[in-house]
């Protein structure tokens, strides 16, 4: 009658509205037999017919709330239930059950007139068979229609709100799940930035200037001393670890710039944030040269934490992305027409990618450059950030191969 899945509460409940309409039938049979009525052949009949017609329809797969097929199934029902009403006045009982089978499979605004019209059927049967009229021939049915009533609308209504929980509860349960997988790949992310951080900044630069010394003292030394073999191995294995310690840095960086130069990352950052309602443009301004890997996450970051403070909080139509060049210096400008903000009173934190302006400032200041931010209410917003090149005679510069040129990626 009903494929839904069930509580152990409600198939109890349904066992007993099974064991009532069943328990009902019998009565109003027994009671025919025992007193020896004329219809008793008759009312066993029409009470067997019910039981099996009920029991048709609690067997059907095709019988469900609100179908076609209950709303026949129940005219099915009432008819017989009629022929045994005429019969028996017993038979009045049996419409509490029906009540119940009446809210439960039709909709509201044709279960409440169905039950009325069972309970005049009722007490109008009662009335026929000239039995004795007190005030529980009319409050009897009555109430047992109101109780039906309150108990069906009650648990429907129980029912919509632990779905709704139910839902909301797996919804908490996967967000939680998304949450905590970007979590650990946020975590992932940024340890991964931080050894390579470590790595370039000691590991390689101690290795390159080592290979400096070693050079510098095996220029130093006649061709024929017994150091200068020496020397010279331990200049290459110098040499060596140099190179393998740039692959370990550039293996860690973020996967956007694995993919390319700082350019392509921040020209496929502008193309995934556009949209219909933001355009962003990416420009590169002057000759492009090679950044260290610390510049160019540094760079890379701060311009994912301004596109996403303009498209969380700014409400911006348009936003720039400007990646400058300079004899010594490389800057970008992150420029958006949103709705700006005081900067005296600028946020914190940034949602978008958990830096905050405090936190690209620490950034910058951490390569020896500087981070300025211009705003105002209803004036739209410019993230500037401007890191000095490093010296091209610099350790960070020196190749594997200690000649004072840059390599195809410094580290």
């Amino acid at each position: 009658m009903d494929t839904r899945a069930h509580t152990p509460v409600t198939t109890a409940l349904r066992l007993c509205l099974h064991a009532l309409m069943v328990g009902l039938l019998v009565l109003a049979a027994l009671r025919a037999t025992g007193d020896s009525d004329r219809h008793a052949t008759a009312v066993v009949v029409v009470a067997g017919v019910m039981a099996a017609v009920y029991a048709a329809g609690v067997l059907a797969s095709v019988v469900q709330p609100h179908t076609r097929a209950a709303a026949l199934w129940l005219t099915a029902l009432g008819a017989v239930w009629l022929a045994l009403l005429a019969l028996s006045p017993d038979a009045l009982w049996v419409a509490f059950p029906l009540y119940f089978l009446q809210l439960h499979l039709l909709p509201v605004r044709w279960g409440l007139p169905a039950v009325a019209v069972t309970a005049s059927a009722a007490i109008a049967a009662f009335l026929l068979h000239g039995q004795e009229v007190t005030p529980g021939t009319f409050i009897g049915p009555l109430l047992g229609a109101a109780v039906a009533v309150a108990t069906v609308l009650g648990y429907d209504a129980l029912f919509r709100e632990s779905e709704q929980r139910r839902h909301l509860i797996d919804e908490l349960v996967s967000t939680r799940a998304e949450l905590a997988d970007a979590e650990r790949t946020a975590g992932t992310l940024a340890e991964r930035e931080r050894l390579a951080r470590e790595i370039h900044d000691t590991l390689a630069q101690g290795l390159s200037s080592i290979q400096l010394l070693l050079r510098a003292a095996e220029r130093s030394l006649p061709e024929d001393a017994p150091a200068t073999a020496h020397v010279r191995r331990a200049r290459e294995a110098a040499q060596d670890n140099l190179a393998e310690a740039r692959r370990f840095v550039r293996a860690l960086t973020p996967p956007d710039l694995q993919q390319g130069s700082l350019a392509a990352a921040l020209s496929r950052l502008a193309s995934r944030t556009s949209a219909a309602d933001l355009t962003v443009q990416f420009v590169v301004s002057g000759r492009p040269v090679e950044l260290p890997t610390p510049y160019e996450v540094a760079l890379l970051r701060t311009a994912q934490s301004a596109l996403a403070n303009a498209v969380q909080h700014s409400g911006a139509r348009r936003a720039e992305i400007t990646l400058s060049f300079m004899d010594t210096s490389v800057a970008l400008d992150v420029v958006d027409d949103g709705d700006g903000f005081d900067t005296a009173a600028e946020p914190v934190t940034s949602s978008g990618g958990g830096f905050g302006l405090p936190a690209m400032r620490a950034r910058a200041r951490s390569l020896g450059g500087t981070l300025s931010v211009e705003s105002g209410p209803g004036q739209g917003t410019a993230v500037a950030v401007t890191l000095p090149l490093p010296a091209a005679d610099g350790p960070a510069e020196t190749n594997s191969d200690g000649t004072g040129n840059t390599e195809g990626r410094a580290a």
